[in-house]
């Protein structure tokens, strides 16, 4: 009869963690669940269930039955059971939890080190037994039992209370998977919740400010993005500045964290086609993050990605439109036509005050995609006409980026200053090496032909050499009034009776008279400067100069020959120029 109610006991104790389990209950609940059982169902006189620290160097209790808060408070923040690396050293809790066995002291105060006498003083007991909490992974803590009195734990004794940790083991690795799929249905439902309120924010056309205004009331610390030039976009929170100046806007390198810490502050990068054009920075912030928090802010770089993809897509719709605008005015479309007029008008720009046409061509790092460069630059242009008044009118068109610039707008006054202002502004863009920029007399709506004689300038100076800098008709001198004739053919017609000879010796032998020519000139008739910057011999030199003579009857070391050949070799610069820009016929 006595062992039917053991037996029934038992089972009652064991089906109540079940119970205590399948209900979902917290795991605190269970460890307090399981002290309290093996305390009654034993008959000792004090319980504990011992968990290793975050660290697991210590033991600490973590639950309890009969023994007093103070003692556990004491034990857990004075004297936590040191975990020791071998299972034969240390107090009898690390000796069974190393070991995976049960250790038992019939009397602590003949316990070699046992340090805890003072506090089982106080807590009244002599003896004590640890059995190792087992599972399949391994040992996850110790169930402790201890009596008042000196006591002799006998193999029977010894073999229910590690039963009772067999069963308790089970129900804690149970509730310790509840418990952790609780907290990651929760964090997942919160961080659903934190990206519907930033999406609902984007949506509603609150932009890159409302998504700064909500993430900063999520994380309440000062939020700052920050694009890669080094503008802040938005700003909220209390006043800070941004760590960095800027960066190059191209992909991240291999293993980046998109959240991470950076130069001492949270960050966490906006990333948009493999590039971080923008980033999001904590600069206030203090501690680790949160899983919460870290979930909120890789949300909101998600949302940020969408909002800057946005308003990049709505500006290259508006820039396709300024750029159709544009090509046809630089193809002769009259801007007095209501219709352009009004298509301007709609985009910001005043066709009917005078304007000066600038064309910049640019050099690139080689880096990257010329394209994708080219693209950057004019963005970059775009976005300094959009701090002008009245608002120029740029477009990339034909491997350049051209601009008819009102003047007088906004700081500037004249065609000069307009150009180095552009051309200091493209020269920003990632992967530009160097910036010329050409720019014509001011004009009254004849935009196709002012444009003309830009890039023809522009063209005249590269055949002269004259990069990375600004190009007025003025500053070419003679060529920059030829350039505005618009008919090639009287000025190829000129430079034919004069070069004709050895423009076509050149095609017909693959020969550079004309260049050897050009860099004599260029050098003062000095033929070692001459075969130096050609890096050829000085008698090869000789030779070639011989050659021309031959064909153009001209003695060069005569001032008359030296200044007609400069003449016709300006003219031929100025007559390409010209018919570079002259509209194809089919």
């Amino acid at each position: 009869m006595e062992d039917e109610q053991e037996l029934h006991s038992w089972l009652t104790a064991i089906g109540t963690l079940t119970s205590a389990v399948n209900a979902g209950r917290g795991l605190r609940e269970v460890l307090d669940l399981v002290a309290s059982t093996a305390r009654h169902l034993l008959g000792l006189d004090f319980c504990g269930v011992l968990l290793p620290d975050a660290e697991e160097r210590n033991l600490v209790i973590a639950a309890w039955s009969g023994l007093s808060a103070t003692y556990v408070a004491r034990v857990n923040s004075d004297h936590p059971v040191p975990l020791e690396d071998d299972a034969l050293s240390g107090a009898p809790s690390s000796r069974a939890y190393r070991s995976g066995r049960p250790a038992a002291v019939k009397d602590i105060s003949h316990e070699p080190g046992f340090i805890w006498g003072g506090v089982a003083h106080d807590q009244d007991y002599r003896s004590m037994l640890s059995v190792p909490l087992v599972t399949a992974s391994g040992v996850i803590g110790t169930l402790n039992s201890y009596r008042s009195a000196v006591h002799e734990f006998g193999p029977e004794e010894i073999g229910r209370l590690q039963l009772l940790a067999e069963h308790a083991a089970i129900a804690i690795t149970s509730a310790r998977l509840v418990e952790d799929l609780r907290r990651q249905h929760d964090l997942v439902s919160r961080s659903e919740e934190i990206h519907e309120r930033l999406l609902r924010v984007a949506v509603r056309s609150g932009g890159i400010q409302g998504i700064a205004a909500a993430l900063h009331d999520l994380l309440d610390t000062a939020v700052l993005l920050q694009e890669a030039r080094g503008e802040v976009l938005a700003a909220a929170g209390p006043p800070a500045e941004p760590p960095v100046a800027g960066w190059p806007a191209t992909a991240p390198a291999p293993g980046t964290d998109l959240v991470r810490e950076q130069d001492g502050h949270i960050v966490a990068d906006v990333v948009l086609f493999g590039e971080v054009p923008a980033r999001v920075w904590l600069p206030g912030h203090r501690g680790p993050l949160t899983t919460l928090d870290r979930r909120a802010l890789e949300h909101a770089s998600v949302v940020l990605s969408l909002e800057l993809l946005r308003q990049r897509t709505a500006l290259e719709v508006e820039q396709n439109l300024r750029g159709e605008l544009l090509a046809e005015l630089l193809t002769g479309a009259d801007p007095r036509a209501e219709a352009l007029l009004h298509r301007a008008r709609l985009l910001g720009h005043d066709l009917t005050r005078t304007h000066c046409a600038l064309v910049a061509h640019i050099d690139t790092t080689g880096r990257g995609s010329t394209a994708r460069t080219l693209r950057r630059a004019a963005d970059e242009a775009n976005r300094l006409a959009s701090t002008i008044t009245p608002r120029p009118l740029i477009s990339q068109h034909q491997e350049a980026i051209v601009a008819l610039w009102p003047v007088p707008a906004t700081g500037l006054e004249d065609g000069p200053q307009i150009a180095e202002t552009l051309r200091r502004a493209i020269s920003m863009t990632a992967g530009v090496s160097s910036v010329t920029v050409a720019v014509s007399e001011p004009t009254d709506g004849k935009f196709a032909e002012a444009y003309r004689t830009a890039r023809g300038a522009l063209a005249v100076a590269g055949r002269q050499e004259h990069n990375a800098g600004v190009i007025t008709l003025e500053g070419l001198g003679v060529a920059g009034l030829l350039l505005q004739l618009g008919d090639p053919a009287p000025l190829r017609s000129y430079a034919d009776r004069t070069l004709g000879p050895l423009i076509r010796h050149d095609d017909q032998h693959g020969t550079s008279l004309v260049a050897t020519l050009r860099a004599h000139l260029a050098h003062r008739l000095d033929r070692q400067a001459t075969a130096q910057a050609l890096m050829v011999h000085p008698n090869t030199i000789s030779q070639r100069l011989r050659r021309i003579e031959t064909l153009t009857g001209m003695d060069l070391r005569d001032a008359a020959s030296a200044v007609e050949a400069r003449s016709a070799l300006m003219v031929l610069d100025v007559a390409h120029g010209i018919a570079w820009n002259v509209p194809r016929t089919e």
